[in-house]
C-alpha cells in the first residue's frame, strides 16, 4: 500500500517538511558514496546510536572518570545525527512517503519552527527509548522511524476522519483507492518487515531491526498523539 496524499486542505507551504526530505535523501545519497568506498561502516557506526557505547559511556561517568563525559556528550549528538541516516533503499522509500503525506499537514498546524522541534525532539526521545528497551545492544540504531511515527502519531490524533488517496500495487497494475488514516498506523508497523530490501553493507553488524526499534516507534506514536491532545486541550 503506497500512501500518496491527504484529502485536508493545506494553507502555508511545507517548507520545513520538503527540507528534511531533502537532508534526508542527500544524507543517503552520500552513504551509497560511502558504501562503494567502503567507508560506510565508519560513517554509520560514527554518527549512528550504539546503546552499549551509551550506556557504558554513562556508566564510567557514574564512577567519576571524567574523559567519558566526552563520549557520553558526543554519542547524545548521535541520537540527532541518526535521524538523518538509512539503512536500505526500502526504509528511506517509506520513511519519506510517510514524511511526504503525513508532515506536510502537521507543519501546517503547528508552524515550521515548532515542526521542526516536534521532529528533532521526537527522534531523540525515540532514540532514549530504544536505549532503555536495549541497553546492551552494538549495532547503530538509524533512521527517521521513530520520528515519523510521532508525525503520524500527531497526524491521527488531529484527523481521525481524514482519507489518504493511496495506490495498491498489483504486479504490474496500480488501482487507486481511498483509505481512513487509522489504517497507515496499522500498515506503518507492517511495511517495516520489508525495510531490509535493498539493504546498504554496513559492517561489521549492519543495523538493528530488533524490538527496541518497534519499541521506540510505539513511543513515537504516543508521543505525537499525546502532544497534539494536549496543544488542542491548552487552547
Amino acid at each position: 500500500m503506497i500512501p500518496i496524499s491527504d484529502n485536508v486542505r493545506c494553507w502555508n507551504k511545507p517548507i520545513i517538511n520538503y527540507w528534511l526530505i531533502g537532508i534526508n535523501i542527500a544524507v543517503f545519497l552520500w552513504e551509497i558514496k560511502l558504501e562503494f568506498n567502503d567507508e560506510l561502516g565508519y560513517f554509520v557506526n560514527s554518527w549512528g546510536v550504539i546503546p552499549a557505547q551509551i550506556t557504558n559511556a554513562i556508566t564510567n561517568t557514574i564512577f567519576l572518570n571524567y574523559a567519558a563525559w566526552i563520549v557520553v556528550v558526543w554519542r547524545l549528538f548521535s541520537l540527532i545525527f541518526g535521524i538523518f541516516l538509512h539503512g536500505s533503499f526500502s526504509q528511506i522509500l517509506g520513511n519519506m512517503l510517510f514524511l511526504w503525506v503525513f508532515g506536510k499537514t502537521v507543519e501546517n498546524i503547528l508552524g515550521h519552527r515548532r515542526y521542526l522541534e516536534f521532529y528533532l525532539a521526537a527522534g531523540v526521545i525515540t532514540g532514549v527509548a530504544q536505549i532503555i528497551a536495549e541497553p546492551s545492544l552494538t549495532v547503530p540504531l538509524i533512521g527517521a522511524n521513530g520520528a515519523i511515527a510521532a508525525i503520524l502519531g500527531a497526524y491521527i490524533s488531529k484527523f481521525p476522519q481524514a482519507k489518504i488517496d493511496s495506490v495498491l500495487p498489483l504486479i504490474i497494475v496500480y488501482i487507486p483507492i481511498e483509505l481512513p488514516a487509522f489504517f497507515y498506523v496499522f500498515w506503518w508497523f507492517v511495511q517495516q518487515i520489508f525495510y531490509g530490501i535493498g539493504s546498504l553493507n554496513i559492517p561489521p553488524g549492519g543495523v538493528n531491526q530488533s524490538s527496541a526499534v518497534y519499541w521506540g516507534q510505539i513511543v513515537g506514536l504516543v508521543i505525537g498523539a499525546a502532544f497534539m491532545r494536549f496543544r488542542m486541550f491548552a487552547r
